[in-house]
């Protein structure tokens, strides 16, 4: 049963952004693919990483650590850290937690990359 909602992604790349798609849940077994994944988004130098909400069903507090701890490595090696498509119940929890003021929330994943775009030109 755990098994069906462990955490899965799948990494796309647009100019200049990493676009790592999240389905699951983001809690303590989430670590390592979350780490892979980060991985696998940076290899190609990308100067910002959009983290896509739209398949997760559940975070916890460990899984907001460690969407902290990938704010973190981001912005170490200088790269913007999106995320979009967040559901409303975690654009709350975003909020509380200040994640909002470091990691701007978009509600699509087109207005994400638009922004991230603008910002790169």
């Amino acid at each position: 049963m755990a098994e069906r909602n462990r955490l899965k992604t799948a990494v796309r790349y647009y100019p200049g952004v990493a676009v790592i798609d999240l389905d699951g849940e983001i809690n303590a077994f989430a670590q390592a693919v979350l780490n892979d994944a980060y991985a696998e988004a940076t290899s190609g130098q990308p100067g910002t990483l959009l983290l896509n909400f739209g398949a997760v069903q559940y975070i916890n507090s460990t899984g907001i650590a460690l969407i902290v701890s990938l704010l973190t490595r981001a912005r170490q090696s200088q790269r913007r850290l999106l995320a979009c498509c967040l559901s409303p119940h975690y654009v709350e929890i975003f909020q509380i937690t200040r994640l909002a003021e470091y990691i701007p929330i978009y509600e699509d994943e087109a207005n994400a990359l638009l922004a991230a775009s603008d910002t790169a030109s």
